[in-house]
Order: C-alpha cells, then structure tokens, then sequence
C-alpha cells in the first residue's frame, strides 16, 4: 500500500489545518491507522489512531481535545483535523497503516507515508 499525505503548510498560533492521507494500492478499510509527527531533532511520537471503522479513536495527551482522526473507507482516506493549533505543533506529520500491537509504537505500524510539514508561528 502506498500513503501520501497532504494538507500541511505555514500557519499562525490558533488556526486550523486538515491534513489528508490518501492510501491506494491495497485496500485500507479493514485495517486501523495512525498518525505521528516528528519534529527536527526528535523521535518520532504518536498522535492519533483510528480503528478500521471509526468506532475508535485514540489520541496523545498533547491534542486531545483539539485534533481528531477520521476516516473515509470509500476512498481509501483518513484525515486529522488540527484546531488551535500551537508552535509546538511544528512537524513532519505521517500516517500509517497499524499491523498490530500498541498504537502508541512507531513498530506496530508499517508502510508509512513520505510526511506533509505544518508550521506553526507564534
């Protein structure tokens, strides 16, 4: 399966972003998926997963509450909406499809996407 994202840009402290990560190749609707970040100098952190249907969600402590996961298995997307957004929310953001255990490791994840930047100036 082959991810790209796409949504992510230079925006000011407060403001909103809707990234896109957009799967083909291998049908993602059964599988749960994830999205990390990774800011320069950093590890890679888990931001949020969805499980294969929505039902679901599952968030890190630094966006709960202003990010959500969603998902659209029709066309093979799933998204995270970035509300209130912070300087410290400056990263490389990825999505992934999940392979198995904990959501939080980077290792349950596989065939990862080439990342979209989001910049936030205070």
């Amino acid at each position: 399966v082959h991810l790209v994202e796409f949504g992510g840009g230079l925006v000011q402290a407060g403001d909103s972003l809707r990234l896109s990560c957009a799967a083909s190749g291998r049908t993602i609707s059964f599988s749960a998926m994830g999205w990390f970040r990774q800011a320069p100098g950093k590890e890679r952190e888990f931001v949020a997963a969805i499980n294969w249907d929505g039902a679901t969600r599952h968030y890190a402590d630094s966006v709960k509450g202003r990010f959500t996961i969603s998902r659209d298995n029709a066309n093979s997307t799933v998204f995270l909406q970035m509300n209130s957004l912070k300087p410290e929310d400056t990263a490389s953001y990825y999505c992934a499809v999940h392979i198995g255990g904990s959501y939080l490791r980077t290792d349950s994840y596989n065939y990862w996407g080439q990342g979209t930047q989001v910049t936030v100036s205070s």
